[in-house]
């Protein structure tokens, strides 16, 4: 055994602030060995962030909770709200409706998935959807919300839930924890970027000010403009537009009017879609379309006829190209964020790949020499995570029956990626999902977006053929009964975080009585 010991990393340099540099630089700060690495944050208040009403999946509940966040403080200081899922509207036909639960659906029974047992169960006449049998699906049709319970027995123990919250509010929040961790933050534009003459690495940033900063290490938050791994390094980007249109969005804000839903909304329009978040003091909305279908003079006004509330701002216009960069980690620079690839928001994943792009840096924490196998296995990772996504978003306009514009005339009859042929041909054959390699969505997540756009298998699994018809629909009469039952019980998602954010951190929250599945 080789008792040298390694050069360790002893400078880490960030650059950009918002989301990405600000989850970057809270994540190291509380993971890495205290007082070994100093971590240093460069952005400039001239250049704005892209944060809007920000929409997440149940993994921003554990990355707070790995900071030790109290989850009442993170939601005062956010205007946060609880997530349940997402309503999608218009999506495999004009006037379909369906919801993505983050739960599952109903319980697996002798090793078969639920949805076979529904499948079977259509055949014996049931007449219910799917999402009846989900706990996210009921308690969020009719407004309510609690926190999951950890008795295996209860029916709240399938509930699951993300957030909405400001995201501006949300960096600004992160920047005091970072900083309290001993984060340092320089205020500056960066005017040149200096490289090692003889490795191509980047050795310091040059600010308009004369300020210097120095690092070992870099990772790019610069967004869109991905200052580091593009302009500087050269890294080229993978273009997916063929597969995922759009390239523009609208978005504003509006007053919270009408119910705080514990949900967001996604409604398929005739080049795009809009989308719908609600926080505690207001809702996020945006219009994301192809800008050769439409003009954004048109796209504005799709965007203002949308509305529920009185806008609180004028539109904000956001160009994108959907892809990722071709490395995520080139020489000593890591993209993160907007820098590293961008995919549209429509299952909310874009704090999710901003998370995974940090936990696998920490998972996989190099030495000082930043060895290329490190280097070239967190790419692999990385491009992994951003395909998998890709496809499943994909997924939402490939199964699609509109034909009322060429938008979605485009959509429903364009090439998709093998991987998800494969998955969609298994799906129609006999309705079976296998997920790869640990990725993100679950098989309940496929499920619902096959079915909610109207794909039904050709068969199911052949094992429940001769299970007696009656039986199962007696189990799934159950299942529904006992969710509608409790369901009436939970309390109303605004009136469950008033009182939830006035409790002190260490309270107990009284949960109402539950009931057994």
């Amino acid at each position: 055994m080789n008792d040298t010991k390694p050069k360790l990393l002893k400078e880490i340099t960030i650059v950009g602030g918002g989301s990405a540099g600000w989850m970057t630089a809270a994540a190291l700060a509380r993971m890495l060995p205290t007082g070994d690495v100093k971590i240093t944050l460069v952005e400039s208040e001239q250049i704005g962030t892209i944060g809007v009403g920000e929409a997440t999946i149940p993994d921003m509940a554990r990355f707070n909770r790995n900071l030790g966040i109290d989850e009442r403080e993170f939601l005062k200081a956010t205007n946060g709200t609880f997530k349940l899922g997402i309503e999608f509207n218009n999506w495999g036909k004009l006037g379909d409706k369906y919801f993505h639960p983050f739960g599952g659906h109903g319980v697996d029974m002798h090793g078969v998935d639920f949805h076979q047992y529904w499948l079977h169960s259509l055949k014996a006449g049931n007449t219910n959807s799917i999402e009846e049998y989900s706990i996210c699906s009921v308690a969020a049709k009719h407004n309510k919300f609690v926190l999951p319970e950890q008795n295996p027995k209860s029916v709240l123990s399938n509930l699951a839930y993300a957030y909405h919250f400001d995201a501006t509010a949300y960096a600004a929040f992160l920047r005091k924890y970072a900083e309290n961790l001993g984060v340092k933050r320089i205020e500056g534009k960066i005017e040149t970027v200096e490289q090692d003459p003889t490795t191509g690495n980047i050795s310091a940033l040059h600010l308009e000010d004369g300020n210097i900063v120095k690092g070992e290490l870099f990772f790019d938050c610069s967004g869109f403009s991905s200052l580091l791994l593009d302009k500087t390094l050269g890294v080229k980007y993978r273009d997916w537009s063929q597969w995922l249109p759009c390239n523009t969005a609208k978005t504003v804000a509006t007053k919270q009017d009408g119910p705080m839903l514990p949900y967001t909304r996604s409604t398929a329009k005739e080049t795009g879609w809009q989308w719908r978040i609600p926080t505690q003091q207001r809702v996020g909305n945006g219009y994301i379309y192809c800008d050769k279908y439409i003009s954004d003079e048109e796209a504005n006004k799709v965007l203002l006829d949308g509305l529920d509330g009185e806008p609180l701002s004028d539109v904000r216009t956001i160009r994108f190209k959907t892809g990722c960069q071709e490395v995520f980690w080139e020489k000593n620079c890591i993209g993160i964020g907007l820098s590293a690839g961008f995919l549209e928001p429509l299952e909310s994943t874009s704090l999710f790949l901003i998370q995974q792009g940090i936990t696998r840096f920490i998972a996989l924490y190099p030495n000082g020499e930043l060895p290329d196998i490190v280097r070239n296995e967190y790419n692999r990772l990385m491009t992994r995570e951003f395909e998998q996504v890709r496809d499943f978003i994909i997924l939402h306009y490939k199964a699609t029956q509109r034909d009322d514009s060429p938008f979605w005339r485009y959509c429903r009859d364009m090439e998709i990626p093998e991987s998800l042929q494969r998955k969609m041909a298994l799906f129609q054959h006999g309705g079976r999902i296998f997920r790869d390699e640990n990725e993100l969505f679950t098989r309940a997540s496929w499920v619902a977006v096959m079915l909610g756009q109207n794909i039904y298998p050709e068969t199911n699994d052949p094992i429940l053929a001769n299970i007696p018809k009656d039986g199962i629909q007696h189990s799934l009469s159950s299942m529904k009964k006992s969710m509608e039952q409790i369901t009436t019980k939970l309390p109303d998602h605004a009136y469950f975080i008033e009182k939830y954010t006035e409790m002190k951190p260490q309270s107990g929250f009284t949960m109402p009585n539950t009931g057994k599945m």
